[in-house]
């Protein structure tokens, strides 16, 4: 517990002067999709610590920026899992700030299968500025408008199955706003579903695929994905061990993410993505992102199946 307590301080204390877009659209989400859906931190075994920076179309002004950092620990007795996260994104003169507290109860602890219900809580923080903007006409009215600064509480909801192979979840995010139109983006209802399949068998790789469907309003985003994490093996009883991912995601919203990632020891992982988008406007401007993946093992004599799988959870 005194670990999971430093570990949110940390995270609170780094990115108090940040700020957060409401559905981040991270290409790396597959590797933790807690922001979305927070049943899917019901993990056992590890104290997870997760972070991505994404630097968006790269050379356009006023393009997205967004820092995403998140923590959450499974309590093995309790059946539940807590986390906190704190999103940080600025679109132009728009910027955010979203801090979460996250809960989560697994239905069953077997190795075979699971069931999660998750529920967030927290508040939205949104401002808008247009001081740093230099204008054709000095004195445009559009411009000197005063925007009060917005804040709101925010709530998401999810539930998501395990089993061996396949992974499958449906949520739904900023519960409050779900009637309730948004006239500057960032604070509109969302609705999650998707599957994962994955094949962890082999000693030399471990293979995933999924696709996912992404709704707002009536915007409808399709997404499927693909990747393979090849291992070593060991020939000890923790089994092999990860060394490197290869993957893509593409989306009908006519963007290609390729993306990587390094295992620099058994708990910490590095990833790094980009996206290549087909819009008019933007194909000559990536995306840029950065992951990084800490987790710290819990060593508890009441948990029949810690420390049994050694690969990375998905």
């Amino acid at each position: 517990m005194r670990k999971i307590i430093v570990l949110l301080l940390f995270v609170a204390v780094h990115v108090l002067n940040l700020s957060a877009q409401a559905d981040i659209a991270m290409s790396t989400s597959w590797y933790n999709r807690s922001n979305y859906n927070p049943s899917s931190i019901a993990r056992l075994n590890y104290i997870y610590l997760f972070s991505n920076l994404r630097n968006q179309w790269n050379g356009v002004p006023g393009a997205p920026k967004t820092i995403n950092m998140q923590i959450s620990g499974f309590n093995y007795e309790k059946s539940s899992a807590i986390g906190f996260s704190i999103v940080s994104d600025r679109i132009g003169f728009v910027e955010s700030f979203n801090p979460m507290l996250s809960y989560a109860y697994r239905i069953s602890n077997s190795e075979k299968w699971a069931l999660s219900f998750g529920v967030s809580g927290g508040v939205f923080g949104r401002s808008l500025s247009s001081s740093g903007f230099n204008p054709e006409i000095a004195y445009d009215p559009v411009l000197i408008q005063n925007f009060e600064p917005l804040i709101k509480p925010d709530a998401n909801v999810g539930v998501e199955f395990q089993s061996e192979h396949v992974i499958a979840g449906l949520s739904t995010t900023h519960m409050f706003s779900i009637y309730e139109s948004e006239p500057y983006y960032l604070i509109s209802n969302h609705r999650y579903g998707y599957v994962i399949l994955k094949n962890t068998n082999s000693e030399l790789y471990n293979f995933y695929a999924g696709v996912q469907l992404i709704n707002r309003a009536n915007l409808f985003v399709f997404e499927t994905t693909g990747s393979i994490r090849f291992k070593h093996p060991t020939g000890l009883t923790t089994g092999p061990v990860e060394l490197f991912e290869l993957g893509f995601t593409y989306r009908t919203s006519k963007q290609l993410t390729i993306y990587g990632g390094v295992n620099l020891s058994r708990d910490m992982k590095v990833g790094y993505a980009f996206d290549q988008s087909f819009l008019p406007g933007f194909n000559n401007n990536g995306t840029h992102e950065i992951m990084l993946e800490y987790r710290i093992p819990l060593k508890s004599a009441q948990c029949p199946v810690c420390n049994v799988d050694d690969s990375w959870y998905r």
